[in-house]
Protein backbone atom coordinates (compact mmCIF):
# COMPACT_ATOMS: atom_id res chain seq x y z
CA UNK A 1 0.00 0.00 0.00
CA UNK A 2 3.21 2.08 -0.14
CA UNK A 3 2.36 3.39 -3.26
CA UNK A 4 -1.34 4.65 -2.37
CA UNK A 5 0.07 6.62 1.22
CA UNK A 6 2.98 7.63 -0.19
CA UNK A 7 2.72 11.72 0.84
CA UNK A 8 5.27 13.13 -0.77
CA UNK A 9 4.70 11.93 -4.33
CA UNK A 10 3.07 12.92 -7.56
CA UNK A 11 0.19 10.39 -7.28
CA UNK A 12 -2.86 13.49 -7.68
CA UNK A 13 -0.73 14.42 -11.15
CA UNK A 14 -0.62 11.00 -12.36
CA UNK A 15 -4.27 10.40 -11.16
CA UNK A 16 -5.22 13.55 -13.21
CA UNK A 17 -3.48 12.30 -16.58
CA UNK A 18 -5.80 9.09 -16.21
CA UNK A 19 -8.32 8.55 -19.22
CA UNK A 20 -12.26 8.73 -17.74
CA UNK A 21 -12.51 5.22 -19.52
CA UNK A 22 -10.27 4.00 -16.34
CA UNK A 23 -11.65 5.80 -13.93
CA UNK A 24 -13.50 2.81 -11.85
CA UNK A 25 -13.96 2.28 -8.17
CA UNK A 26 -10.22 1.55 -7.51
CA UNK A 27 -9.46 4.65 -9.24
CA UNK A 28 -12.05 6.65 -6.87
CA UNK A 29 -10.96 4.86 -3.71
CA UNK A 30 -7.32 6.15 -4.23
CA UNK A 31 -8.32 9.46 -5.41
CA UNK A 32 -10.57 9.69 -2.24
CA UNK A 33 -7.84 8.38 0.01
CA UNK A 34 -5.54 10.98 -1.75
CA UNK A 35 -8.21 14.12 -1.17
CA UNK A 36 -8.23 13.18 2.76
CA UNK A 37 -4.42 13.58 2.87
CA UNK A 38 -4.87 16.86 0.92
CA UNK A 39 -7.39 17.72 3.14
CA UNK A 40 -5.59 17.08 6.54
CA UNK A 41 -2.39 18.58 4.88
CA UNK A 42 -3.98 22.18 5.48
CA UNK A 43 -4.84 21.44 9.22
CA UNK A 44 -1.56 22.10 11.19
CA UNK A 45 -0.57 25.58 8.78
CA UNK A 46 -4.36 27.03 9.56
CA UNK A 47 -4.05 25.70 13.35
CA UNK A 48 -0.28 26.69 13.95
CA UNK A 49 -1.36 30.51 12.72
CA UNK A 50 -4.69 30.72 14.60
CA UNK A 51 -3.21 29.47 17.92
CA UNK A 52 -0.63 31.84 16.91
CA UNK A 53 -2.75 34.87 17.42
CA UNK A 54 -4.30 36.45 20.93
CA UNK A 55 -7.16 35.39 21.85
CA UNK A 56 -8.91 39.04 21.89
CA UNK A 57 -7.87 39.69 18.52
CA UNK A 58 -11.58 40.12 16.76
CA UNK A 59 -12.73 39.39 13.99
CA UNK A 60 -9.03 38.02 12.17
CA UNK A 61 -9.34 35.03 14.67
CA UNK A 62 -13.23 34.51 14.16
CA UNK A 63 -12.14 33.95 10.73
CA UNK A 64 -9.37 31.08 11.13
CA UNK A 65 -11.70 29.85 13.62
CA UNK A 66 -14.44 29.40 10.66
CA UNK A 67 -11.90 28.33 8.04
CA UNK A 68 -10.70 25.85 10.16
CA UNK A 69 -14.08 23.97 11.15
CA UNK A 70 -14.54 24.06 7.36
CA UNK A 71 -11.29 22.34 6.61
CA UNK A 72 -12.31 19.35 9.58
CA UNK A 73 -16.09 19.54 7.61
CA UNK A 74 -14.22 19.10 4.43
CA UNK A 75 -11.88 15.71 6.07
CA UNK A 76 -14.93 14.20 7.34
CA UNK A 77 -16.85 14.71 4.45
CA UNK A 78 -14.00 13.69 2.19
CA UNK A 79 -13.60 10.21 4.32
CA UNK A 80 -17.48 9.74 3.82
CA UNK A 81 -17.14 9.67 0.19
CA UNK A 82 -14.46 7.09 0.50
CA UNK A 83 -16.63 4.73 2.73
CA UNK A 84 -19.74 5.20 0.87
CA UNK A 85 -18.00 3.56 -2.07
CA UNK A 86 -16.66 0.30 0.34
CA UNK A 87 -12.67 1.79 1.01
CA UNK A 88 -10.79 2.41 4.29
CA UNK A 89 -9.52 5.93 4.54
CA UNK A 90 -6.00 5.38 5.88
CA UNK A 91 -4.63 8.22 8.35
CA UNK A 92 -3.04 6.91 11.54
CA UNK A 93 0.01 5.92 8.93
CA UNK A 94 3.55 7.85 9.33
CA UNK A 95 3.42 7.22 5.05
CA UNK A 96 -0.09 9.17 5.02
CA UNK A 97 0.63 11.98 7.23
CA UNK A 98 1.91 15.20 6.11
CA UNK A 99 5.84 16.32 6.95
CA UNK A 100 6.68 19.70 7.28
CA UNK A 101 8.54 21.75 5.28
CA UNK A 102 6.96 20.58 2.43
CA UNK A 103 4.58 20.01 -0.38
CA UNK A 104 0.49 19.18 -0.84
CA UNK A 105 0.56 15.87 -1.75
CA UNK A 106 0.18 13.98 -4.83
CA UNK A 107 1.91 17.33 -7.05
CA UNK A 108 -1.04 19.54 -6.23
CA UNK A 109 0.38 23.18 -6.64
CA UNK A 110 4.46 21.28 -6.47
CA UNK A 111 6.02 25.27 -6.16
CA UNK A 112 4.52 25.48 -2.85
CA UNK A 113 6.40 24.75 0.52
CA UNK A 114 4.23 24.35 3.12
CA UNK A 115 5.35 25.37 6.63
CA UNK A 116 4.51 25.56 10.30
CA UNK A 117 4.95 29.14 11.91
CA UNK A 118 2.82 31.94 13.60
CA UNK A 119 0.05 34.21 11.76
CA UNK A 120 2.23 36.27 9.25
CA UNK A 121 1.85 38.28 5.21
CA UNK A 122 4.16 35.10 4.13
CA UNK A 123 1.89 32.57 5.73
CA UNK A 124 -1.08 34.32 4.60
CA UNK A 125 0.28 34.21 0.87
CA UNK A 126 1.25 30.58 1.26
CA UNK A 127 -2.44 29.93 2.70
CA UNK A 128 -4.19 31.88 -0.78
CA UNK A 129 -2.05 29.76 -2.76
CA UNK A 130 -3.21 26.57 -1.16
CA UNK A 131 -6.67 27.63 -1.75
CA UNK A 132 -6.50 29.36 -4.90
CA UNK A 133 -9.39 28.82 -7.76
CA UNK A 134 -8.03 28.00 -10.95
CA UNK A 135 -9.42 31.32 -12.39
CA UNK A 136 -9.79 33.61 -9.48
CA UNK A 137 -11.94 36.47 -10.11
CA UNK A 138 -10.13 39.09 -7.90
CA UNK A 139 -6.18 39.34 -7.56
CA UNK A 140 -4.99 36.84 -9.80
CA UNK A 141 -2.36 35.14 -9.86
CA UNK A 142 0.04 33.24 -12.63
CA UNK A 143 -1.55 29.36 -12.61
CA UNK A 144 1.47 26.49 -11.99
CA UNK A 145 -0.85 23.72 -12.09
CA UNK A 146 -4.11 22.41 -10.85
CA UNK A 147 -6.05 23.47 -8.31
CA UNK A 148 -7.48 21.52 -5.21
CA UNK A 149 -10.77 22.29 -7.10
CA UNK A 150 -10.26 20.69 -10.29
CA UNK A 151 -9.22 17.44 -8.75
CA UNK A 152 -12.77 17.13 -6.57
CA UNK A 153 -14.15 17.95 -10.18
CA UNK A 154 -12.75 14.95 -11.31
CA UNK A 155 -13.88 12.58 -8.68
CA UNK A 156 -17.52 13.92 -9.00
CA UNK A 157 -17.19 12.85 -12.60
CA UNK A 158 -16.14 9.47 -11.88
CA UNK A 159 -18.71 9.48 -9.42
CA UNK A 160 -21.28 10.12 -12.16
CA UNK A 161 -19.98 7.49 -13.99
CA UNK A 162 -20.31 4.67 -11.09
CA UNK A 163 -23.39 6.13 -8.87
CA UNK A 164 -23.79 2.53 -8.39
CA UNK A 165 -20.92 1.91 -6.26
CA UNK A 166 -22.46 3.80 -3.52
CA UNK A 167 -23.45 2.01 -0.65
CA UNK A 168 -24.14 4.61 1.94
CA UNK A 169 -21.69 2.49 4.29
CA UNK A 170 -19.88 3.40 7.48
CA UNK A 171 -20.82 6.94 7.61
CA UNK A 172 -19.81 9.55 10.16
CA UNK A 173 -22.87 11.25 11.32
CA UNK A 174 -22.16 15.26 13.36
CA UNK A 175 -24.49 17.71 13.45
CA UNK A 176 -22.29 21.19 13.02
CA UNK A 177 -24.48 23.47 11.52
CA UNK A 178 -23.36 25.99 14.40
CA UNK A 179 -20.35 26.07 12.82
CA UNK A 180 -22.48 27.46 9.47
CA UNK A 181 -24.46 26.24 6.62
CA UNK A 182 -23.15 22.92 5.25
CA UNK A 183 -20.78 22.02 7.73
CA UNK A 184 -22.33 19.11 8.95
CA UNK A 185 -20.92 15.83 8.50
CA UNK A 186 -23.91 14.01 6.78
CA UNK A 187 -24.37 10.55 5.01
CA UNK A 188 -23.81 10.18 1.55
CA UNK A 189 -26.23 7.67 -0.08
CA UNK A 190 -26.70 9.01 -3.02
CA UNK A 191 -25.00 10.83 -6.18
CA UNK A 192 -27.46 13.86 -4.91
CA UNK A 193 -25.60 13.62 -1.74
CA UNK A 194 -22.17 13.26 -3.39
CA UNK A 195 -22.68 16.02 -5.43
CA UNK A 196 -23.60 18.27 -2.84
CA UNK A 197 -20.86 17.49 -0.68
CA UNK A 198 -18.09 18.24 -3.20
CA UNK A 199 -20.20 21.29 -4.09
CA UNK A 200 -19.26 22.55 -0.40
CA UNK A 201 -16.02 21.50 -0.27
CA UNK A 202 -15.12 23.68 -3.28
CA UNK A 203 -17.10 26.65 -3.29
CA UNK A 204 -16.20 26.86 0.67
CA UNK A 205 -12.39 26.80 -0.07
CA UNK A 206 -12.33 28.47 -3.84
CA UNK A 207 -15.55 30.70 -4.34
CA UNK A 208 -18.49 29.84 -6.89
CA UNK A 209 -16.43 31.87 -9.93
CA UNK A 210 -18.87 34.82 -10.43
CA UNK A 211 -18.57 35.70 -6.50
CA UNK A 212 -15.93 35.14 -3.59
CA UNK A 213 -18.42 34.81 -1.63
CA UNK A 214 -19.31 31.09 0.73
CA UNK A 215 -22.28 30.32 -0.47
CA UNK A 216 -22.42 27.73 2.48
CA UNK A 217 -21.53 30.58 5.01
CA UNK A 218 -21.12 31.12 9.23
CA UNK A 219 -22.47 34.42 9.01
CA UNK A 220 -23.60 36.83 6.55
CA UNK A 221 -21.29 37.80 3.73
CA UNK A 222 -18.43 35.51 4.84
CA UNK A 223 -15.95 34.57 1.89
CA UNK A 224 -14.52 31.69 0.39
CA UNK A 225 -11.56 30.91 2.26
CA UNK A 226 -9.47 31.94 -0.76
CA UNK A 227 -10.74 35.55 -0.86
CA UNK A 228 -10.37 35.56 3.29
CA UNK A 229 -6.78 34.95 3.46
CA UNK A 230 -6.36 37.41 0.49
CA UNK A 231 -8.37 40.10 2.15
CA UNK A 232 -5.92 39.42 5.45
CA UNK A 233 -2.94 39.56 2.99
CA UNK A 234 -3.87 42.80 1.22
CA UNK A 235 -5.17 44.30 4.50
CA UNK A 236 -8.11 45.60 2.69
CA UNK A 237 -11.46 44.74 2.76
CA UNK A 238 -12.99 42.78 -0.76
CA UNK A 239 -15.66 44.82 -2.40
CA UNK A 240 -17.75 45.08 -5.72
CA UNK A 241 -16.44 47.98 -7.36
CA UNK A 242 -19.04 47.57 -10.50
CA UNK A 243 -21.87 45.41 -11.71
CA UNK A 244 -22.82 43.79 -15.54
CA UNK A 245 -20.41 42.12 -14.93
CA UNK A 246 -19.37 41.73 -11.61
CA UNK A 247 -15.70 43.23 -10.29
CA UNK A 248 -14.57 43.13 -6.99
CA UNK A 249 -11.24 45.10 -5.71
CA UNK A 250 -8.95 45.19 -2.24
CA UNK A 251 -10.00 48.48 -1.50
CA UNK A 252 -12.42 48.28 1.25
CA UNK A 253 -11.79 49.11 4.59
CA UNK A 254 -8.06 48.49 6.29
CA UNK A 255 -7.48 45.26 8.49
CA UNK A 256 -5.11 45.08 10.90
CA UNK A 257 -2.78 42.50 11.13
CA UNK A 258 -3.61 41.40 14.77
CA UNK A 259 -1.46 40.83 17.93
CA UNK A 260 0.14 36.94 17.81
CA UNK A 261 2.97 34.87 19.97
CA UNK A 262 6.04 34.89 17.67
CA UNK A 263 5.92 30.97 16.56
CA UNK A 264 8.89 30.35 14.44
CA UNK A 265 8.88 28.03 11.34
CA UNK A 266 9.50 24.22 12.64
CA UNK A 267 12.65 23.21 10.88
CA UNK A 268 12.45 19.73 8.82
CA UNK A 269 12.02 17.03 11.12
CA UNK A 270 11.21 18.98 14.08
CA UNK A 271 12.57 21.50 16.54
CA UNK A 272 15.25 18.32 17.88
CA UNK A 273 16.13 17.39 14.10
CA UNK A 274 20.05 17.62 13.70
CA UNK A 275 21.55 21.11 13.38
CA UNK A 276 18.97 22.41 15.77
CA UNK A 277 19.45 23.32 19.53
CA UNK A 278 17.53 20.64 21.13
CA UNK A 279 14.57 21.80 23.45
CA UNK A 280 14.86 21.88 27.02
CA UNK A 281 12.77 18.65 29.10
CA UNK A 282 9.86 20.49 29.41
CA UNK A 283 9.44 22.18 25.95
CA UNK A 284 9.87 18.28 24.73
CA UNK A 285 7.53 17.33 27.27
CA UNK A 286 5.00 19.95 25.59
CA UNK A 287 5.71 19.06 21.85
CA UNK A 288 5.27 15.06 23.29
CA UNK A 289 2.06 15.80 24.28
CA UNK A 290 0.97 17.76 21.26
CA UNK A 291 2.26 15.03 18.81
CA UNK A 292 0.26 12.19 20.73
CA UNK A 293 -2.73 14.22 20.97
CA UNK A 294 -2.83 14.70 16.92
CA UNK A 295 -1.81 11.11 16.75
CA UNK A 296 -4.54 9.37 18.69
CA UNK A 297 -6.88 12.12 17.13
CA UNK A 298 -5.84 10.45 13.52
CA UNK A 299 -6.12 7.31 14.71
CA UNK A 300 -9.81 7.46 16.50
CA UNK A 301 -11.10 8.84 12.62
CA UNK A 302 -9.74 5.49 11.32
CA UNK A 303 -11.60 3.55 14.12
CA UNK A 304 -14.66 5.38 13.60
CA UNK A 305 -15.03 4.78 10.05
CA UNK A 306 -14.20 1.09 10.56
CA UNK A 307 -16.75 0.75 13.41
CA UNK A 308 -19.88 -1.83 12.03
CA UNK A 309 -21.96 0.08 14.95
CA UNK A 310 -23.26 3.74 14.64
CA UNK A 311 -22.82 4.36 18.10
CA UNK A 312 -18.89 2.94 18.41
CA UNK A 313 -18.55 5.03 15.27
CA UNK A 314 -19.61 7.70 17.78
CA UNK A 315 -17.77 7.15 20.51
CA UNK A 316 -14.62 7.14 18.45
CA UNK A 317 -15.47 10.29 16.57
CA UNK A 318 -16.05 12.08 20.00
CA UNK A 319 -12.42 10.89 21.15
CA UNK A 320 -11.17 12.25 17.95
CA UNK A 321 -12.74 15.48 18.72
CA UNK A 322 -11.60 15.50 22.49
CA UNK A 323 -7.79 14.36 20.89
CA UNK A 324 -8.20 18.07 18.56
CA UNK A 325 -9.31 20.17 21.13
CA UNK A 326 -6.16 19.01 23.62
CA UNK A 327 -3.85 19.80 21.24
CA UNK A 328 -4.62 23.37 21.57
CA UNK A 329 -3.02 24.31 24.96
CA UNK A 330 0.22 22.54 24.57
CA UNK A 331 0.62 24.47 21.32
CA UNK A 332 -0.54 27.69 22.88
CA UNK A 333 2.33 26.96 26.06
CA UNK A 334 4.91 26.09 23.31
CA UNK A 335 4.79 29.38 21.68
CA UNK A 336 5.41 31.31 25.12
CA UNK A 337 8.88 29.72 25.06
CA UNK A 338 12.10 31.24 23.07
CA UNK A 339 13.51 29.14 20.84
CA UNK A 340 17.36 29.23 21.77
CA UNK A 341 19.04 31.44 19.56
CA UNK A 342 16.19 32.27 17.91
CA UNK A 343 16.28 35.82 17.63
CA UNK A 344 12.89 36.08 19.90
CA UNK A 345 11.05 33.41 18.40
CA UNK A 346 8.98 30.94 20.14
CA UNK A 347 8.35 26.83 19.63
CA UNK A 348 4.83 25.69 18.03
CA UNK A 349 3.57 22.31 17.72
CA UNK A 350 5.13 19.88 14.73
CA UNK A 351 2.38 17.81 14.43
CA UNK A 352 3.90 14.58 13.80
CA UNK A 353 2.50 11.56 13.62
CA UNK A 354 3.66 8.56 16.27
CA UNK A 355 3.00 5.13 16.94
CA UNK A 356 0.63 4.22 19.86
Amino acid sequence: MTSLLEYRSNRIVELMEEPAEHRDADWLKESLQQAMMLELATLPPYLSAMWSIEPQSGEVLKAFKRIVFDEMSHLGLAGNMLTTIGGVPRLGDVHAVPKYPGPLPGGVRPSLTVFLSGLSKESLDLFARIEEPDNPIADAAAQSHTSIGAFYTAILEAFRDHADLITGGHQLIRDMEHHGAGNSLVALNSLADVEAAIDVIKEQGEGIGASPENPHPGVTGELAHYFVFRELFRGRKLVKVAENPDRWDFSGDVIAMPGTRPMGTVPDGGWGAPGQPAPDAETQDLLDQGNQAYSRMLDHLEDAWQANDPDTASGFLDEAVFKMVSLRGPARTLMLREVPGGDGRTYGPEFRYVEG
